[in-house]
């Protein structure tokens, strides 16, 4: 059973091995398939029109998806690598572990956000950024510049203890658990760590920075967490809902699940903790 750490407590020896699993996907072509395909969806996602991956109840499941997906893809590289999550609630300044040279690499250099160290520099010459919003080649970050503060743990826990799933109009205008964990809505937490990394993290092609796949990770756990504390509100919408998808649908690219199918992780992955 695959065991999803927090970043923080990684060895040396599994910080370099999903370092090099990343750097292959990379060089394969494969990686920049996710990010790809990712963006197409954030282009698609409207309030007003179908949506899966965003602004919907489907947030959740989709992503869960995908990073199932994405960890698959690092094992069949190398089976010992798990996805790590970031709790950003604790490692909340550009000094923080996961930004350090021997892994993600720290904040882009302030005249074009370019990254400058760790294995994905672009004087690395591993990490081209090949599905791009604009020319630039190169992983950009400005920590903590779109926005000065990373959510805190209470406010977290005020969205924890939201007991409704998600609710008409089922969109970015909801109220209720999936919509304030998304960000759109409150205290905004998933979308603000998005803002505060910056560089391409902040658009639709945010998996070319790694530190998605650790973001997350850790908005997967936060999603579990909540459903141990609600063990009575389910997914929601059950059925009949237009341009969203209701439990029992199976959702694009891979029409193989259905929200119903995810929402126990654990014949997948746990947590450390």
């Amino acid at each position: 059973m695959a065991v999803r750490k927090n970043q923080s407590t990684l060895t040396a020896d599994e910080k370099r091995r999903f370092v090099a699993a990343l750097l292959e996907l990379k060089r394969s072509g494969r990686y920049d398939e996710f990010v790809t395909t990712h963006n197409a969806f954030i282009v698609s996602d409207t309030d007003n029109g179908e949506r899966t991956g965003h602004r919907s109840p489907s947030f959740l499941p989709w992503h869960r998806r995908f990073l199932l997906e994405f960890e698959r893809a690092l094992q069949s590289v190398d089976a010992s690598v798990t996805l790590p999550y970031w709790d950003w609630t604790v490692d909340r300044t550009p000094r923080a572990s996961l930004w350090a040279p021997d892994f993600l690499g720290g904040t882009g250099r302030e005249r074009d956000g370019r990254v400058t160290d760790g294995p994905f520099s672009a004087s690395g010459g591993n990490w081209p950024v090949n599905v791009r919003v604009d020319g630039r080649t190169f992983l950009r970050r400005s920590l903590g510049s779109g926005t000065r503060e990373l959510p805190t743990r209470a406010e977290v826990e005020s969205v924890l203890s939201m007991s409704t799933y998600d609710m008409a109009p089922w969109n970015s205008g909801s109220d209720g658990f999936r919509n304030h964990l998304e960000g759109w809505r409150g205290v905004n937490l998933h979308n603000r760590v998005h803002v505060w990394v910056g560089g391409q993290m902040a658009t639709g092609v945010s998996p070319n920075d790694p530190v998605f796949w650790l973001h997350h990770a850790y908005i997967d756990k936060l999603w579990a967490e909540w459903q141990r504390r609600h063990p009575g509100s389910g997914y929601l919408p059950a059925a009949g809902t237009p341009n969203v998808i209701d439990l029992n649908e199976t959702m694009r690219p891979w029409h193989d699940m259905s929200p119903a199918d995810l929402l126990d992780h654990t014949p997948h992955y746990t947590f450390d903790v």
